[in-house]
């Protein structure tokens, strides 16, 4: 199956990610919010990536424009019925998903692919809503998408070959190295990544040391790029929190229980970068 028009659900920080690479590949876009004001949000946040990749160089002003030209913005889901693949960026919650899938269902014919981006759901149980389970499967990107190259590619339950074959075609495509996983609460990188940034919450907790020490110690102890604390800042520790929640009501296995300090920070509205507050304090540029 050849795409040749890609469908994304939710023009946030992961949807207008997609949907910018998806047209710097040459292919045509149609990009969904739920209102005027998001779909403008996330239109500019595609304009600001693609201005930034000018002045760096890495993508020519003539490209830029060419790849913004095959961009549709909608707020209407109807408009997703041309596409060959579908890929749902939507809110990281199983409910507000299914009712998604199954609006889909109806919107778009049989033969087009549903991929959903989510982190740590079960492929499996979105897909059983809709009409075509073998044509399901999930395609996590990674933050920010038009950098980071890994894509996880996960098989449901009823996933069939061809829409194996016909998504990692798609992700290799938009220049991304495929990984296949099964079917497994957390995939690969979350089901390793969340202990590890819950862990670093705890030890802050109960005061091992300091956040800059600890995050100053993975940098240049384990050679990471960055210390737990300015990634969890950097990932949304909202999106970490129920990422974690997802994950222990599946395995019930007190490392992916979410510590009382992150409970208490995505009550408060202290989720990272995107609010200006999280572990640290960000100024706004």
């Amino acid at each position: 199956m050849a795409v040749r028009t890609v469908g994304v659900v939710g023009c946030g920080l992961m949807g207008s990610g997609i949907a910018e690479v998806a047209a710097r590949a040459g292919l045509a876009v149609v990009v969904r919010e739920v209102s005027d004001a998001l779909l403008a949000a996330g239109l500019g946040r595609i304009d600001r990536s693609m201005a930034r990749a000018v002045e760096r160089g890495r993508l020519s002003p003539a490209d830029r424009d060419a790849a913004r030209r095959r961009i549709l913005g909608t707020t209407a889901l109807s408009d997703l019925g041309a596409c060959d693949i579908v890929c749902e960026a939507i809110i990281e919650n199983m409910d507000a998903k299914k009712a998604l899938y199954r609006d889909l269902d109806g919107v778009c014919p049989p033969e087009t692919v549903f991929a959903s981006n989510t982190s740590s759901l079960s492929i499996t149980e979105m897909a059983a809503v809709t009409r075509r389970p073998a044509r399901f499967v999930g395609l996590h990107f990674f933050n920010p998408v038009p950098v980071m190259k890994p894509v996880e590619m996960v098989r449901g339950l009823q996933t069939g070959d061809e829409t194996l074959a016909a998504a990692r075609a798609f992700a290799e495509q938009l220049g991304k190295t495929v990984v296949a996983c099964k079917d497994h609460p957390g995939f690969i990188v979350n089901l390793l990544l969340v202990p590890y940034l819950l862990d670093a919450i705890r030890a802050l907790e109960v005061g091992v040391a300091t956040k800059e020490d600890i995050d100053t110690a993975v940098t240049l102890g384990l050679n990471h790029p960055m210390g737990p604390f300015t990634l969890l800042d950097f990932i949304g520790i909202d999106t970490t929190y129920y990422i974690a929640e997802a994950m222990y009501t599946e395995f019930k296995d007190p490392r992916y229980a979410a510590p009382p300090l992150m409970r208490k920070m995505v009550l408060a509205g202290l989720h990272g970068r995107k609010t200006g507050r999280g572990f640290y304090e960000y100024t706004a540029t």
